[in-house]
């Protein structure tokens, strides 16, 4: 056997030198499986080998390494030299190894060291390289007394079924080009974990099987041979993924594998075991759930068993694996990478499955409107603060309210931090014209921004308002929102009745079309099943709230910029129920550009942050609230699936993208398939939980479900950076913004450049690494794959860029194509164009 007594931490690339003990301790562990082993050098303590072997009677043949270093190379030939001398079981002296694949020698150099060895010695003297190397220089067999020919058929990239048979055939080879010449077999051997490389695939099984088969063939054919090697080499790192894994032993001085036998993976059994307990444990809370049906069950507990057998594999690979230096740092990164999306994917089966298998929701406000007004209708003060907003997109929303089919209501209007006249004067003009609802107040300069005119407003608010109503200044209004929606109210336990958001431009352009349908999703998913818990999160725009619960909840708060959804969960701690419809009652205004959507996206990522540094500690099973454990559940799953899921995301996808020159230019291992499946995986299943739910619940054509993925995907960054502003910044409004430079200036111009060239490197790296994968390495092609997933959110973003500067952006454009297109086919005249529907309503 190859034999490198180091212990597992020892390095001998950095100079480390072996002792006796180790020396001594490792024969005795080779002894009984061996009945020689061979060195590569004969200096660092090596040099004691021989003497050593010969007490457990072990013969040795000694290496000398050969290389650049002259002086070295004197020191390793007169210690292999004396060596020889001394002890009378070295079986041969082997000078350099690979030295001419290596290209630290030439041939006739090599040889020129060979024949000076040889007249200082009767042992016979050899050189270690490959096969292909003895068939290409005669001249090299003639010098030496025997031929030591390595062969790796894994690096040949052949097959394990394959590997015992070429390599005999190679032996033969050898036999037929040097008759009667000595040839010994002095390095053959198959690593037990790794990469595969073409068609040669590494495994425990297959090593074993291939040891076993050759060592029992060479026998019967009388070949002399050597394995390589005794030991796993823990240290050999930089020899790919698999230079650890050569050993019949491994590190730890363990037989891997029963020379004699059945042959079974060592560590199968517990890992299934852990495995199975592990998706035992985590499908306990699926049992503690009510109202399941059995496919949702089935479904939720397939996925948990998936989550305990990766979680199993990650475990069995740590422990069977040498997980050292930088490939540690790299391993632990990812895994916390990895926990909170692989988090996000259970909470994306769980919603798939309640909604595509579970029971239909039974908290959802119905959407059948009221045969007429209830007996009692309380006071409603609706409050529409405004801030610089156009007077006659005001006047509209204005003249919306006035039509509400509900005999007792006020509207507050109110002007905030807006000194130009130009904006409040015909709105202060307008309300004077409504009539004695209409309440218009002019606040020019108040703090704290949206939540402190909302403050003011209360003060004005009438004595007698039961109930709160807030609208966003651009929200046009059904008749019937307050007649729909304010007897829910009668149950004095509710707190909050909430109404989605949608809006009446989104026929301005593809991209508005995409937002729009896009927002749909979260009012017509995620709000209605977060709902069957009690746990929406509230937004500022048809919106009620009972003024006793706000009044409880300590009124409009300027901790955070989302002040809606702040108050709305301080409201649900103090134990007030919350209702939700999906029934459209309000249409508002999309955000003009995608720089103003990705702006208002960031707004509430920040504020999501600052809510969250608020309120964790009342998440907790004793936070001094009177959450329920099901709300505090979806609460902080629903941070972590959009927050956690996002900036992770991004982090991830940048990490990665900064990986692949390391790849590339200096030979480093990508990460381990266990590392990388799960973020294909985890995609996978954002696509079938985004297609299969928006199929079930959004009413919307596949068209514009695609475009709606594109403007969730489009915002994955803006998400992220919010999440580390958080962290940077402790108000946003302390923010610097970038002024001056060319870089500001270009993202200016695109608002989307940033994520353009995250994503195009993404891809860019995934093509190079494919092209440059000349071994077909599977964990090369799945990192190649796993970036060019992750480039999708940031490349989503540069297309929405590109469309909106866009004649494409335009439904003219497409109406235009498709009259052409029609008029093009036989027998068909001119098409009128189709109406664009304005919006959908569900």
């Amino acid at each position: 056997m190859s034999f490198a007594p180091y212990g597992r931490d020892a390095n001998p690339d950095k100079g480390q030198a072996t002792t006796e003990a180790q020396i001594r301790s490792d024969i005795d562990a080779v002894a009984p499986y061996t009945k020689g082993v061979r060195t590569y050098a004969s200096t660092g303590g090596l040099e004691l080998v021989p003497r050593l072997a010969a007490e457990d009677g072990l013969k040795a043949t000694v290496g000398a390494w050969i290389d650049k270093d002259e002086k070295r190379n004197e020191r390793e030939i007169a210690n292999a030299l004396d060596a020889a001398r001394k002890n009378s079981n070295v079986v041969g002296i082997v000078v350099g190894n690979e030295s001419i694949l290596r290209a630290e020698k030439t041939p006739d150099e090599l040889i020129e060291i060979i024949r000076k060895v040889k007249s200082q010695t009767n042992v016979p003297v050899t050189t270690g390289e490959t096969w292909d190397v003895w068939l290409d220089h005669p001249e090299l067999v003639s010098a030496v007394d025997y031929i030591a020919a390595h062969i790796l058929p894994y690096w040949e990239g052949v097959p394990a079924d394959q590997v015992v048979d070429r390599s005999i055939g190679i032996y033969e080879r050898l036999r037929a080009a040097y008759p009667g010449k000595r040839i010994v077999i002095a390095e053959f051997g198959w690593p037990s974990a790794g990469y595969n490389r073409d068609g040669a695939v590494p495994g425990e099984l297959e090593q074993a099987k291939i040891i076993r088969t050759f060592a029992s063939r060479a026998d019967a054919l009388g070949i002399e041979y050597n394995l390589i090697e005794a030991f796993d080499a823990p240290w050999k790192s930089f020899e790919g993924s698999v230079g650890q894994y050569w050993g019949m032993l491994d590190a730890n001085r363990e037989l891997k594998f029963p020379l004699t036998g059945t042959l079974m993976p060592a560590t199968y059994t517990a890992t299934a075991a852990i495995a199975l307990l592990l998706g035992i444990a985590f499908s306990i809370p699926v049992f503690r759930m009510g109202r399941l049906t059995f496919t949702q069950a089935a479904v939720m507990m397939g996925a948990a068993s998936l989550v305990g057998a990766w979680i199993a594999t990650v475990t069995d690979y740590w422990l069977t694996h040498y997980v050292v230096g930088g490939n540690k740092v790299t391993f632990v990164a990812s895994i916390v990478l990895l926990v909170p999306l692989v988090v996000v994917m259970l909470y994306r089966v769980e919603e798939l499955a309640t909604i595509a298998f579970g029971r239909t929701p039974k908290r959802l406000l119905s959407a059948a409107p009221a045969a007429s007004l209830p007996t009692r209708t309380p006071k409603v003060s609706l409050h529409i603060p405004a801030y610089k907003e156009p007077p006659d997109m005001l006047k509209q929303t204005l003249d919306s309210v006035a039509r509400l089919n509900w005999p007792n209501f006020e509207c507050l209007v109110i002007i905030n931090n807006t000194p130009d006249p130009a904006y409040w004067e015909p709105i202060e003009a307008y309300c004077r014209e409504l009539g004695d609802r209409f309440k218009f107040i002019n606040l020019p300069k108040v703090a704290g921004f949206k939540a402190g005119a909302l403050r003011m407003a209360m003060l004005q608010t009438a004595p007698d308002a039961e109930i709160i109503g807030v609208m966003d200044a651009d929200y046009v209004v059904d008749p019937n929102w307050l007649r729909d929606l304010v007897p829910t109210f009668e149950d004095p336990t509710v707190g909050i009745v909430q109404a989605p958001q949608d809006h009446r431009d989104a026929g301005k352009s593809l991209m508005h079309e995409a937002m729009n349908t896009e927002y749909a999703g979260f009012f017509d998913i995620g709000m209605v099943q977060r709902n069957e818990h009690d746990a929406i999160v509230v937004h500022g725009t048809m919106c009620l709230i009972r003024r006793a619960a706000m009044v409880e909840a300590g009124d409009w708060s300027s901790d955070t910029i989302c002040e809606d959804t702040d108050l709305g969960l301080t409201i649900v701690e103090r134990g007030w129920k919350s209702h939700y419809t999906n029934t459209r009652y309000g249409w508002g205004l999309l955000p003009d550009d995608f720089a103003s959507f990705k702006k208002q996206r960031h707004r509430w990522a920040y504020g999501g942050m600052q809510i969250i540094k608020k309120h964790w500690r009342r998440m907790l099973p004793n936070g001094g609230t009177r959450l329920t454990a099901s709300q505090r559940r979806e609460f902080t799953i629903g941070w972590v699936s959009w927050l956690g899921s996002e900036s992770v995301g991004a982090l991830a996808a940048i990490l990665s993208l900064l990986w692949v020159p390391f790849v590339l230019g200096l030979g480093i291992a990508v990460p381990a398939r266990i590392l990388t499946v799960p973020i294909v995986f985890c995609f996978a299943i954002y696509l079938l939980h985004f297609t299969a739910l928006y199929r079930l619940r959004v009413a919307t054509t596949p068209v514009r479900m695609i475009g709606a993925a594109i403007a969730a995907m489009a915002v994955q960054f803006t998400v992220a950076k919010a999440v580390y502003d958080s962290f940077r910044y402790k108000d946003l409004g302390f923010a610097r913004t970038a002024k001056g430079n060319w870089l500001a200036d270009a993202a200016r111009a695109f608002p989307a450049l940033p994520e353009a060239v995250i994503g195009g490197g993404l891809l860019l790296s995934a093509v190079a690494l494919r092209m440059t994968n000349w071994h077909a390495v599977v964990e090369i092609d799945l990192f190649a794959f796993a970036l060019a997933v992750q480039s999708l959110p940031f490349l989503a973003a540069a297309v929405i860029g590109w469309l909106e500067g866009s004649t494409l952006n335009a439904f003219a454009t497409w109406s235009a194509l498709r009259s052409r297109a029609l008029a093009l086919l036989p027998g068909r005249g001119t098409v009128a164009p189709e109406a664009i529907t304005e919006k959908v309503r569900s």
